[in-house]
């Protein structure tokens, strides 16, 4: 039996790592949530050492209850990490019987967003402050929660990561490609997206900005990487803006090597609606990150731009402003592109993988 139980409410694909890396350190037992309302790509439970059983999820239109989970609380585990969730309504009852017992019960969790109504701010309040430990992915969520009284000595800000050991191989071996020329058949500049293509991505905004720049004699190429899930329909919006030849809709890639290649030779990385791994993703290959301004909307990885040093924030919704920053990055000359992308390096190595996760997971565990 592992020394450490996590209960999880999902195995996403990109968090296989940081759990491999887990039941090396800490020999973690996972139980893993069969699904979730949003389309993420599972991994395959049988990759990840340490997995013992995979619970039923059983919703109740956004809440759920994770069958089997309240019974492991009475295994021989002494640390629980239990995602963070307040519409996880057996993660409650966990933390209210480990009241009465001697089980130390650690929340992984985005903690408040800042955008939370009287109400709903207070519930999540509650259900933080039940916790022993919060693993916090940002630093603004934790000041957040400070000034709702949540004690900031139980709260550890893990940040967040993709297969940082791998990234980190692969950046020794990027280079200039002419991957782009060869496809528009120019040497305009690239602005990539990487991630799902949803509606809440805003990428609308994105090709508005690029019409935008065109009428101004400015002509950037965009390049859309990702699974179109929302049926959102931008191959017709960038014909009606007479940008259509400047546009690819790359599709969905899961090759790192390949998306390693698309970042690295790319100007800057936009992501108009949040942002989330995104980030993580462009500044792991040295490329810059340009999103919105109201960090109340935006997921906790935007923390990892630093405004002319690793990238920069729009003001929401002005696709002028947008613009605006996507002919500055643009336009930098070689030796500038160069410090950029180690500044992005460097921002990746210092938080933003495995490595500093597993430390974080050391202080609270250990």
């Amino acid at each position: 039996m592992g020394k450490c139980c996590l209960i999880y409410n999902f195995g996403m694909h990109y968090r296989l790592p940081i759990f491999r890396k887990m039941r090396e350190v800490f020999e973690c037992d996972f139980y893993f949530g069969n699904k979730i309302h949003t389309p993420i790509k599972k991994f395959n439970y049988a990759d990840c050492p340490g997995f013992v059983k995979e619970l039923k999820n059983r919703y109740i239109g956004l809440f759920y209850w994770q069958m089997g989970s309240l019974g492991l609380l009475f295994k021989p585990y002494k640390n629980y990490i239990v995602i963070g969730e307040p519409y996880n309504l057996s993660s409650w009852v966990i933390l209210l019987f480990s009241k009465i017992t001697s089980k130390k019960i650690i929340g992984w969790t985005h903690g408040l967003y800042g955008d939370e109504n009287g109400i709903k701010r207070w519930i999540k309040s509650v259900y933080f402050s039940l916790f022993d430990e919060l693993l916090v992915y940002g630093e603004y969520a934790i000041n957040l929660m400070e000034k709702e009284r949540i004690s900031s000595k139980k709260m550890h800000c893990i940040a967040n990561s993709l297969d940082s050991e791998r990234m980190l191989q692969l950046r020794h071996e990027l280079k200039n490609d002419d991957i782009f020329k060869q496809h528009f058949q120019n040497n305009n500049p690239v602005v990539i997206y990487c991630g799902r293509i949803q509606k809440v991505k805003k990428l609308d905004l994105l090709l508005i900005a690029i019409s935008r720049l065109k009428a101004t004699g400015y002509n950037v190429n965009v390049v859309l990487v990702g699974e179109n899930v929302d049926h959102v329909n931008l191959e017709e919006q960038a014909k009606k803006l007479e940008i259509d030849n400047q546009v690819w809709h790359y599709g969905a890639c899961y090759e790192e090597e390949k998306l390693g290649m698309l970042f690295y030779n790319a100007s800057v990385c936009v992501s108009p609606g949040n942002v989330g791994l995104t980030a993580i993703h462009s500044l792991s290959y040295g490329c810059p990150v340009i999103t919105h301004d109201n960090f109340s909307k935006q997921m906790p990885e935007f923390e990892a731009i630093i405004s002319s040093v690793t990238g920069d924030f729009f003001k929401q919704g002005d696709e002028r402003d947008l613009a605006d920053y996507i002919q500055k990055w643009c336009t930098l000359p070689d030796n500038e592109r160069e410090k950029i992308r180690n500044n992005c390096f460097e921002e990746i190595d210092k938080k933003w993988n495995v490595d500093y996760q597993i430390e974080v997971l050391k202080e609270v565990l250990c």
